[in-house]
């Protein structure tokens, strides 16, 4: 049986990745897969190219973005881009496994638009814009110019929450935890 997308996005600092992290450790039965991305960084580490990410030149990133050959794609500085690559997502899909996709609200709508209703699109959102500071601040990541720089951010990105097909609001992220389980385990079996 052919895969479904879920998209996930949210402000820095939402509980994004440890939500998305405990779906796709403790829920096997959704046959969760993230989407494999591209970009024309370097490889960092022991990163592999086609397992953390496809590593293409600025060249050809830009010559897959002529041919139009990307869901969504960014160029966070100049000759830095990321992105999703349509092929990429369509083999995990013929394979069977639901694809997740972590990406910016606009990278978001976009995969939402291009699937349709083979798509689920969560907006994961904090409390309140006083919380989301707090935890940034606890994190201890980020001078307080950063912070800054994500809060503002952040109230951009969640004016674009109402576009999506669920917001989840995680304020206590037990109960969030369980709530994306649930939004999941409906989409999967509708």
């Amino acid at each position: 049986m052919k895969g479904r997308c879920i998209i996930v996005s949210a402000p820095s600092g939402s509980g994004k990745s440890t939500i998305v992290q405990y779906l796709m450790q403790e829920h096997p039965e959704f046959h969760l897969a993230f989407s494999i991305s591209a970009t024309s960084r370097p490889p960092r580490g022991k990163e592999q190219n086609g397992v953390e990410y496809f590593f293409l030149s600025p060249e050809e990133f830009r010559n897959k973005i002529e041919a139009n050959e990307f869901l969504e794609y960014e160029e966070v500085y100049a000759d830095r881009f990321y992105g999703t690559l349509k092929a990429q997502v369509e083999r995990q899909l013929e394979s069977g496994q639901n694809v997740v996709f972590d990406v910016d609200v606009k990278g978001g709508c976009n995969i939402k638009q291009y699937y349709g209703e083979r798509a689920l699109s969560i907006f994961i959102q904090p409390p309140s814009v006083d919380e989301l500071r707090r935890r940034l601040v606890s994190r201890a990541t980020d001078d307080a110019e950063q912070i800054e720089r994500r809060l503002a951010k952040a109230e951009e990105e969640m004016s674009y929450a109402p576009r999506f097909d669920k917001i989840l609001v995680n304020d206590d992220l037990e109960t969030a935890k369980q709530e994306a389980v649930a939004i999941l385990r409906d989409f999967l079996q509708s």
